[in-house]
């Protein structure tokens, strides 16, 4: 099997075995059991096993990229921009169910590499949902654009944790309640910044 494509595999079963059993309890000689490769082929391929969940969460930080990014490409206001890249989101979460709950129930609560990792996730989604909102306010400093944006990651987050308890709501019913919610206020901020030419810092 060619190196990406082994990759791939081992990393798919990794996902599966961390979020069956926790990070903690997770070990590498049932994940190699599972891929159906030695041990020390994984530590070959990844290190450690904090080696191979930062190659998971690595995987799920590009993907989900990828996936905000085409879903806005074409849009044609601020609005269907942001209303699109929520979606993208929380279809995201559910087409990688197993990848969030990585992140969600274990990563996020542990030290070192791995939680930079998943900050840089919230990162580069934050830096994107700056840049849709930019046209938005354009009297806007890049500080409140990025306050505005860590908002909207934020929300999205907790949305995502509470549709846990609530999966008979859909990706496009997430999107709808956040959307209702975030714009409305981002209408009003509009119309302030349109009011003042010089807005003060936050």
């Amino acid at each position: 099997m060619p190196r990406a494509e082994r990759e791939e595999q081992m990393l798919a079963v990794a996902e599966q075995v961390f979020a069956e059993r926790g990070y903690q309890a997770a070990s590498m000689d049932e994940i190699a059991e599972r891929v159906g490769v030695s041990k020390p082929m994984l530590y070959e391929y990844f290190g450690s096993k904090d080696g191979l969940l930062l190659a998971c969460i690595g995987r799920a930080r590009a993907e989900l990229l990828e996936a905000t990014r085409r879903a806005v490409a074409d849009a044609s206001t601020p609005e269907e921009m942001l209303r699109r890249g929520l979606l993208a989101f929380f279809e995201f979460i559910d087409a990688h169910s197993r990848a969030w709950s990585v992140l969600l129930h274990e990563a996020l609560i542990t030290a070192g590499p791995a939680a930079a990792e998943i900050e840089a996730i919230r990162r580069q989604q934050t830096d994107l949902i700056a840049a849709l909102l930019a046209p938005r306010f354009p009297a806007a400093t890049a500080r409140e654009l990025d306050a505005y944006a860590q908002i909207v990651i934020g929300a999205c987050e907790r949305l995502a944790v509470w549709r846990e308890r609530h999966p008979d709501i859909t990706p496009e019913e997430a999107t709808r309640l956040l959307m209702d919610l975030t714009w409305l206020g981002l209408a009003g901020l509009a119309a302030r910044h349109g009011a003042r030419p010089h807005p003060e810092a936050i």
